[in-house]
Protein backbone atom coordinates (compact mmCIF):
# COMPACT_ATOMS: atom_id res chain seq x y z
CA UNK A 1 0.00 0.00 0.00
CA UNK A 2 1.53 3.56 -1.10
CA UNK A 3 -0.77 5.58 1.98
CA UNK A 4 -2.49 7.59 -1.45
CA UNK A 5 -6.05 7.89 -1.29
CA UNK A 6 -7.33 5.71 -3.82
CA UNK A 7 -9.87 7.84 -6.76
CA UNK A 8 -13.70 6.36 -6.28
CA UNK A 9 -15.19 7.08 -9.30
CA UNK A 10 -17.65 4.27 -9.41
CA UNK A 11 -19.41 6.67 -7.05
CA UNK A 12 -19.00 9.59 -9.47
CA UNK A 13 -22.37 10.53 -11.37
CA UNK A 14 -22.26 12.44 -14.49
CA UNK A 15 -22.81 15.70 -12.22
CA UNK A 16 -19.56 15.10 -10.49
CA UNK A 17 -18.23 14.64 -14.03
CA UNK A 18 -19.66 18.35 -14.89
CA UNK A 19 -18.73 20.12 -11.62
CA UNK A 20 -15.15 18.90 -12.40
CA UNK A 21 -15.39 20.27 -15.67
CA UNK A 22 -17.13 23.36 -14.44
CA UNK A 23 -14.09 24.20 -11.23
CA UNK A 24 -11.38 23.40 -13.51
CA UNK A 25 -12.37 25.53 -15.96
CA UNK A 26 -12.34 28.50 -13.36
CA UNK A 27 -9.36 27.60 -11.78
CA UNK A 28 -7.33 27.14 -15.35
CA UNK A 29 -9.17 30.61 -16.28
CA UNK A 30 -7.37 32.25 -13.05
CA UNK A 31 -3.77 30.72 -13.41
CA UNK A 32 -3.64 31.77 -17.22
CA UNK A 33 -4.72 35.48 -16.21
CA UNK A 34 -1.89 35.70 -14.29
CA UNK A 35 0.34 35.08 -16.79
CA UNK A 36 -1.88 36.93 -19.40
CA UNK A 37 -2.12 40.22 -17.39
CA UNK A 38 1.09 39.98 -15.86
CA UNK A 39 0.37 39.84 -12.54
CA UNK A 40 2.92 39.72 -9.86
CA UNK A 41 2.66 35.64 -8.00
CA UNK A 42 3.47 37.10 -4.68
CA UNK A 43 1.28 40.38 -5.17
CA UNK A 44 -2.38 40.27 -3.37
CA UNK A 45 -4.11 39.54 -6.89
CA UNK A 46 -1.80 37.10 -7.73
CA UNK A 47 -1.87 35.13 -3.95
CA UNK A 48 -5.46 35.24 -4.71
CA UNK A 49 -5.61 33.56 -8.16
CA UNK A 50 -3.38 31.02 -6.91
CA UNK A 51 -5.68 30.16 -4.03
CA UNK A 52 -8.46 30.50 -6.75
CA UNK A 53 -6.65 28.04 -8.74
CA UNK A 54 -5.45 25.86 -5.61
CA UNK A 55 -8.96 26.08 -4.22
CA UNK A 56 -10.87 24.56 -6.97
CA UNK A 57 -8.40 21.36 -8.09
CA UNK A 58 -8.12 20.98 -4.30
CA UNK A 59 -11.83 20.75 -4.35
CA UNK A 60 -11.80 18.25 -7.21
CA UNK A 61 -9.27 16.16 -5.97
CA UNK A 62 -11.46 15.83 -2.87
CA UNK A 63 -14.38 14.99 -4.41
CA UNK A 64 -12.37 12.52 -6.32
CA UNK A 65 -11.31 10.68 -3.42
CA UNK A 66 -14.83 10.76 -1.33
CA UNK A 67 -13.93 12.69 0.95
CA UNK A 68 -16.84 14.23 2.75
CA UNK A 69 -17.92 15.25 -0.35
CA UNK A 70 -21.63 16.77 0.94
CA UNK A 71 -19.69 18.76 3.28
CA UNK A 72 -17.44 19.90 -0.17
CA UNK A 73 -20.59 20.94 -1.82
CA UNK A 74 -21.68 22.77 1.31
CA UNK A 75 -18.68 24.67 0.89
CA UNK A 76 -18.06 24.80 -2.41
CA UNK A 77 -21.10 27.25 -2.68
CA UNK A 78 -19.75 30.34 -0.63
CA UNK A 79 -16.35 29.72 -1.84
CA UNK A 80 -17.76 30.15 -5.36
CA UNK A 81 -20.01 32.51 -4.96
CA UNK A 82 -17.71 34.83 -3.29
CA UNK A 83 -15.66 34.81 -5.99
CA UNK A 84 -18.21 36.27 -7.81
CA UNK A 85 -18.90 38.73 -5.29
CA UNK A 86 -15.12 39.71 -5.23
CA UNK A 87 -14.92 40.16 -8.66
CA UNK A 88 -17.55 41.79 -8.74
CA UNK A 89 -16.50 44.49 -6.68
CA UNK A 90 -13.58 44.61 -7.97
CA UNK A 91 -14.40 44.96 -11.48
CA UNK A 92 -17.69 46.63 -11.20
CA UNK A 93 -18.81 46.26 -14.42
CA UNK A 94 -21.77 48.55 -16.31
CA UNK A 95 -23.45 45.45 -18.51
CA UNK A 96 -22.42 42.42 -20.60
CA UNK A 97 -20.33 44.35 -22.72
CA UNK A 98 -17.72 45.09 -19.83
CA UNK A 99 -16.66 41.25 -19.78
CA UNK A 100 -13.74 39.88 -21.37
CA UNK A 101 -13.67 36.36 -22.78
CA UNK A 102 -11.91 35.23 -19.85
CA UNK A 103 -14.68 36.52 -17.37
CA UNK A 104 -17.51 35.64 -19.60
CA UNK A 105 -16.22 32.07 -19.31
CA UNK A 106 -15.19 32.32 -15.73
CA UNK A 107 -17.96 33.68 -14.39
CA UNK A 108 -20.49 31.52 -16.51
CA UNK A 109 -18.72 28.34 -15.17
CA UNK A 110 -18.90 29.44 -11.37
CA UNK A 111 -22.64 30.34 -11.93
CA UNK A 112 -23.25 26.81 -13.74
CA UNK A 113 -20.91 25.13 -10.52
CA UNK A 114 -23.36 26.88 -8.16
CA UNK A 115 -26.24 25.06 -9.66
CA UNK A 116 -24.64 22.01 -9.49
CA UNK A 117 -23.34 21.84 -5.88
CA UNK A 118 -26.32 22.62 -4.83
CA UNK A 119 -28.28 19.98 -7.08
CA UNK A 120 -25.29 17.40 -5.96
CA UNK A 121 -25.96 19.01 -2.09
CA UNK A 122 -29.76 17.26 -2.12
CA UNK A 123 -28.64 14.28 -4.27
CA UNK A 124 -26.28 12.70 -2.14
CA UNK A 125 -26.88 10.63 0.68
Amino acid sequence: MNGLPNLDTESLTPLHWVAFALAIISGVVHLVLIVALDIPPTSTFGILFFLAFGGYLGGVALVAINYHRKLLYLLGVPYTGSQIVMWYLANQPAGPADLSAFEWIDKSAQLLLLVVLVMLYFEED
